[in-house]
């Protein structure tokens, strides 16, 4: 268990957290949320012990690693499998001994504990996390130097990962992510057997693979069960509740007054008057709940709307060199009214497509039409480096209206969000969600008729990710969305075109469909070898079975194991439900929740036992 007992912590003279509690269970897979700037990133620094605490203390057990990702990408020559097999410095430390090692007893330990670590596994394991995060198996053999920094951080992440901290904390670990990765961390995360702390503004991750969200408001921690969506349900019961007392209380608070007020004076009443006195000292005020509402984002509306369709593609090519096309054939039309999400992974060519369609490339081949007077906007984050950080918000806006009077300038500035002094904020002042709303402002400018946002939850927090969600479902204009946040996908697209094998084309299934694709979970269909006779198919469909029988046999044990480790997580998780268990009985309470891990670590250990057989079967009887 995991205790901040009574913590405080200040920076630069800012009080940030103020003698807050809170206590995690082991094995627990926390979500630790709120406003941006309320000392998230800080309560990390100080569980990792970089910097100290004004008051109280942080309790983990003894000996736990504890797990973070790099500040600093990796970028030497080493190939990634390599580097991310590093990061087990026990294994890699035994390997090492084990090559100079000439006592036969000492060999025979460092045998025993490799055999223990599941050392002989680990390249296999490390190769599965790198290619969940988008590095196929010719990319894990190139060397870290031949990537881009946005890689290399994913490189990082896998190296945490596959090292297995007992506490892994992660800060924001989808940031550089696709869409494609953040669905296979969200699985991954979901079956992590050890305690995680997550760091994250993306709902989806947190409804999917956490158990518990920790609250950082005014101060205080506040740890909920269930993900984010339960949680903001929890604390808007609980805050209607409070309300309701704090009328209550009010109510209370003037009668006892009234009563002193009146008789404070009388000598027969003086004796009442000085007790609620003394009750009202005692009457603490129920606190008021600070909302969590973000500035409202605001998209320029078109003044007309072009008749359908405003864009179509035929036989189309994209690429950025004459004759080496990155994308070719593409067949497509946009409608006026059209939300389109683009799905598949970096590389593909989703930026490429997104250039195409707002005249940032030419066609290399084919035609692409577009409606008279067509207006596109288009935001990709690595525009947040062309805002001018010495420039204010008004020189921004000023810029598109150079001729018009500061007056309309200003409430140009006002539409974005920025009103009166908060125009002349210099950018370099600007949080991450404030330099996205003003792009996103100045990229629509115009009132465009098709909107291209590329990754424009970057930087954004819960509240305004929600803002820019409602942004996007009250413009009238078609919008295609680049984005790694499932649920502003699911909230606003309505197609789903598929980036892949060199082209774009529509997508038939749904979000949910496209996930169990990514994380590996559809079924594929062997194919019978062509040519065969079917008596010949007979008797090797036979032969095959009698071969794969003791693998058969295997597998239906660990199915049993898992099945019984899976009712003994059931009747865990019920007794863990009761939250008074932690003050009643909290050793029984820690007792239970470390049961529970040890259960969890068990069952996705046969689960890999399960993958692995499984695909030794498919294996043999496809050959």
């Amino acid at each position: 268990m995991i205790v901040f007992e009574d913590i405080s912590l200040r920076i630069a003279g800012r009080l940030l957290i103020d003698h807050a509690s809170a206590a995690l269970p082991d094995g627990a897979r926390v979500g630790l949320v709120g406003r941006n700037g309320t000392g998230k990133t800080t309560l990390f620094r100080a569980i990792t012990g970089d910097i100290a605490l004004e008051t109280g203390d942080i309790r983990i057990p003894s000996g736990a690693r504890i797990g973070q990702v790099a500040q600093e990408a990796p970028a030497g020559p080493e190939k990634l499998i390599d580097v991310v097999l590093a990061a087990d410095v026990e294994r890699a430390r035994l390997l090492k001994e084990r090559e100079g090692a000439t006592d036969p007893a000492r060999i025979a330990e460092i045998e025993l504990r490799l055999v223990d670590i599941e050392a002989h596994a680990a390249p296999a394991r490390a190769a599965r996390i790198l290619a969940g995060l988008g590095f196929d198996e010719d990319a894990q053999q190139r060397p870290c130097s031949e990537f881009s920094g946005g890689w290399r951080m994913r490189v990082a992440l896998a190296a945490i990962l596959f090292s297995e901290p007992d506490l892994l904390l992660l800060d924001e670990p989808t940031n550089y992510l696709d869409l494609e990765g953040t669905l296979w961390l969200q699985d991954y995360l979901a079956r992590y057997p050890r305690t995680v702390l997550i760091v994250s503004h993306d709902r989806e991750l947190l409804n999917q693979s956490v158990q518990f969200i920790l609250h950082l408001d005014q101060g205080k921690l506040t740890l909920w069960r269930g993900g984010y969506d339960s949680f903001e349900r929890q604390r808007a019961e609980k805050q209607a509740l409070d309300q309701k007392a704090r009328v209550k209380q009010e109510a209370k608070r003037k009668h006892m007054e009234a009563f002193v007020e009146r008789f404070r004076a009388k000598a027969s009443k003086a004796k009442q008057a000085q007790s609620r006195i003394k009750a009202l000292a005692r009457l603490a005020p129920i606190a008021e709940a600070v909302g969590e509402q973000a500035a409202a984002i605001s998209i320029r509306h078109p003044a007309r709307i072009p008749s359908p369709p405003i864009l179509t593609l035929d036989s189309a090519s994209a690429g950025y060199e004459p004759g080496k096309p990155v994308l070719r054939g593409l067949t497509l039309r946009i409608d006026h009214d059209d939300r389109i999400a683009l799905l598949g992974p970096n590389g593909n060519g989703k930026s490429t497509f997104a250039k195409l369609i707002a005249g940032r490339l030419d066609p290399l081949g084919g035609n692409m039409v577009r409606a008279a007077g067509l207006e596109i906007a288009y935001l990709a984050q690595h525009q947040l480096d062309e805002l001018v950080a010495g420039e204010t918000v008004y020189d921004h806006v000023r810029r598109l209206m150079p001729d018009a009077p500061e007056a309309k300038v200003r409430s140009r500035a006002a539409e974005m969000g920025f009103s009166g002094a908060t125009a002349n904020t210099t950018i370099s002042a600007l949080s991450g969600g404030e330099k996205a709303r003003l792009l996103l402002g100045l990229a629509a400018f115009h009132g465009p008729h098709l909107l291209i946002l590329d990754e424009p939850t970057n930087h954004l927090d819960i509240a305004a990710r929600q803002a820019l969600m409602e942004a996007i479902n009250d413009f009238p204009g078609a919008v295609i969305l680049i984005s790694h946040d499932r649920s502003l996908l699911d909230a606003s697209a309505e197609r789903l075109w598929l980036v892949a094998e060199g082209t774009v084309r529509p997508y038939e299934g749904d979000l949910d469909e496209y996930q169990k694709l990514v994380v590996g979970r559809t079924a594929s269909s062997q194919r019978k070898e062509a040519g065969a006779s079917r008596v010949d198919e007979r008797r090797q469909a036979a032969d095959r079975r009698a071969e794969t029988a003791p693998l058969r046999k295997k597998i239906k044990e660990i199915e049993g194991a898992m099945a019984k480790l899976e009712r003994t997580l059931a009747t865990l998780d019920a007794s863990l439900a009761d939250e008074t268990l932690y003050v009643r009985k909290p050793a029984e309470a820690q007792r239970l929740a470390r049961e529970r891990g040890e259960a969890a670590e068990a069952l996705v250990k046969a689960e890999e036992q399960w993958l692995e057989h499984s695909a030794a079967l498919d294996e043999a009887m496809a050959s």
